[in-house]
């Protein structure tokens, strides 16, 4: 891997596709290289944040840590917005791996070294790498769809994906936001309990029926909702959680 001028005042070395990248090594060294061979070569997924957000006064939401099932890792968020597209990348299944900040692109523009670093960096099942960046707004601002830019071409030069996450539909939300806290692997509740999920779930069925059936519904419950975090189980999330909302198996490949 090549390395890239590592001062500030100093012009990068940028190769074919005219960025190049600076990030932190697991134990903490601070990087430069150039961005088409970092891109193959670092597994950026594992790399500190290297712009952590900070507290501002009056936000209502000040940054904090997200455990990510998907990794059993903490990772960093910023905002309200932000938590929660992490909770939902959490969930998803053609994500191996999330990171905060593992990143900051540098390229020249107008004789200036610029730099950005995007908000989310994901590894998906295919081994492709994914930044992406969220926005509270369904239109983004002039500012948000330049650095978009930016990050999609730089993306598209070695093989990898920008994604511009917007709003998400409310109920949904809430509906996942609650599956969320049933995500750690303790509310599983065994491969025994795991079975008898699948068998009593396989035809569709109203949820404390199911969960009736199964035992006592305050210890089936949470593997019930971890079941459907982890998609062994399916429901209708479009519309509120509610006792009679119909359940289905749907066993999903373990990641």
């Amino acid at each position: 891997m090549r390395a890239a001028g590592e001062g500030e005042g100093e012009d990068p070395v940028a190769g074919d596709t005219g960025f190049d990248v600076r990030f932190f090594t697991p134990l903490r060294r601070e990087t430069y290289a150039v961005w088409e061979d970092a891109s193959r070569e670092v597994a950026f997924e594992d790399a500190p944040v290297v712009r952590p957000f900070v507290s501002r006064p009056g936000r209502r939401v000040a940054p904090g840590w997200w455990w990510s099932a998907t990794t059993g890792r903490l990772v960093h968020f910023g905002s309200a917005v932000m938590r929660t597209h992490v909770m939902l990348l959490d969930r998803d299944p053609q994500v191996r791996a999330l990171a905060c900040r593992p990143l900051e692109l540098r390229w020249r523009e107008d004789g200036c070294v610029r730099a950005y670093a995007p908000q989310l960096m994901l590894r998906l099942g295919d081994g492709g790498g994914v930044l992406a960046d969220c926005t509270v707004r369904g239109e983004p601002s002039a500012r948000q769809r330049r650095l978009a830019h930016v990050v999609e071409r730089a993306c598209a030069a070695v093989g990898w994906r920008y994604w511009l996450l917007g709003p998400v539909e409310k109920v949904y939300q809430r509906n996942v936001t609650w599956l969320s806290l049933y995500r750690h692997p303790r509310c599983h509740g065994g491969p025994e309990r795991a079975r008898a999920l699948q068998a009593v779930f396989c035809g569709g069925r109203p949820l404390v029926e199911g969960a009736e059936e199964v035992g006592d519904p305050i210890g089936v419950l949470p593997a019930v909702f971890h079941a459907l975090w982890s998609g062994a189980l399916a429901a209708d999330l479009s519309v509120p959680l509610h006792e009679r909302t119909q359940i289905t198996a749907l066993v999903r490949a373990p990641r």
